[in-house]
């Protein structure tokens, strides 16, 4: 299987994260009216295979990487119940070459799952477990592998994902801080003024978000219609506030921009026929942390076009591949797919991607 080489070169030889595990399944409901509060409706139960934040992440970043079969580890931090989703989680995680040491089974919880419900104009919505084992990661779960991070130093990755407590994640970053690893992380938006005021932004060189996401941090309202004036409140917000931070903002199917205090780049995204957009934002995480991995930049020194360079851009065209899946894991996603999809839409690899193909 083609990897990216990870060796003694490389700036990054391990992920460790901390954030959601579980899955769930999807209804296509009859009728466009909204469910009523005492209402049984029909629905079809698709097949289609939903997954949780730090799964999705770290399942790219182990395939595109050949964790357990590279000197590159991913080391996912959580709970999951002592029930079958959680069972299946924890093999399929350990069969892409996770090391799950460090996720744990809690009696009497269930694995947190979502039930996801879609009405036939695409609206929906979604109804998650509230008393989960992911609601029960705490500190001392992210502490019991703070001897890897001190370990790996500089050379480790930590991630903070959603769909744990925000506590455990600024335990992670915090342990982070301390050996120097390099720290990224994700919010959804009702996440995003807590987060501000536990001062979790500035313990990141890294935080990926969506437009409202954004919107939340900066203050300042997405348009589509003026897409650069936000991108540019970002980079005001990041100059000011933060400068020492870079910021991936998605804007779902036109692509993503990459912010610094000093520079920024747009990537369009391919075009494609949508399947499913759920899991692409976490794909594009995937891919960009997969980049970082191998000891690409986030950011172009110049604006060439059409050349796959960049972490940014193996983040874009990995999201892009993944709408062409229902699954919010791509099944079929490795960098051999990759290639061929980047082929098919005319993008080349820049020579130093390709020098790290092995």
């Amino acid at each position: 299987m083609q990897t990216l080489r990870i060796d003694s070169r490389s700036p990054y030889r391990t992920l460790i994260g901390v954030g959601g595990i579980g899955t769930g399944c999807f209804f296509a409901l009859e009728g466009e009216q909204t469910l009523g509060r005492n209402e049984s409706r029909p629905g079809r139960l698709l097949d289609v295979r939903d997954y949780c934040k730090l799964h999705i992440i770290s399942h790219y970043v182990s395939k595109l990487l050949g964790a357990g079969k590279s000197d590159f580890q991913v080391f996912p931090i959580g709970r999951v119940g002592a029930d079958a989703p959680g069972r299946q989680v924890m093999e399929e995680m350990a069969g892409v070459g996770m090391d799950t040491q460090f996720v744990h089974s809690s009696e009497g919880k269930p694995t947190l799952f979502s039930v996801c419900f879609q009405y036939p104009d695409g609206c929906g919505g979604n109804i998650t477990t509230s008393n989960s084992a992911a609601a029960e990661v705490c500190e001392a779960d992210v502490d019991a592998a703070r001897e890897i991070l001190v370990s790996q130093g500089k050379t480790a990755i930590a991630l903070a994902a959603p769909e744990v407590p925000l506590e455990a994640r600024r335990r992670l970053l915090d342990r982070a801080t301390e050996t120097r690893a390099f720290r990224v992380a994700s919010f959804v938006a009702s996440e995003i003024t807590a987060a501000r005021e536990m001062g979790m932004f500035e313990r990141l060189d890294l935080v990926s978000l969506n437009e409202s996401e954004a919107s939340q941090l900066v203050g300042h309202p997405f348009s589509p219609e003026a897409t650069e004036n936000f991108v540019r409140s970002c980079q005001d917000f990041v100059r000011k506030r933060l400068p020492k931070l870079q910021m991936v903002l998605s804007v779902g199917s036109l692509g993503a921009y990459g912010i610094s205090s000093d520079v920024w780049n747009f990537c369009p995204a391919p075009k494609v026929n949508v399947a499913s957009t759920a899991g692409a934002g976490d794909a594009l995480l995937g891919g960009i942390l997969t980049g970082f991995a191998a000891g690409l930049p986030l950011l172009k020194s110049d604006k060439r076009e059409g050349v796959v360079e960049t972490a940014l851009d193996i983040g874009v065209l990995l999201g892009s591949y993944k709408c062409q899946s229902p699954h919010t894991i791509h099944p079929d996603a490795d960098f051999a797919a990759l290639l061929s999809f980047a082929g098919m839409h005319g993008l080349k690899l820049g020579s130093g991607l390709e020098e790290l193909l092995s």
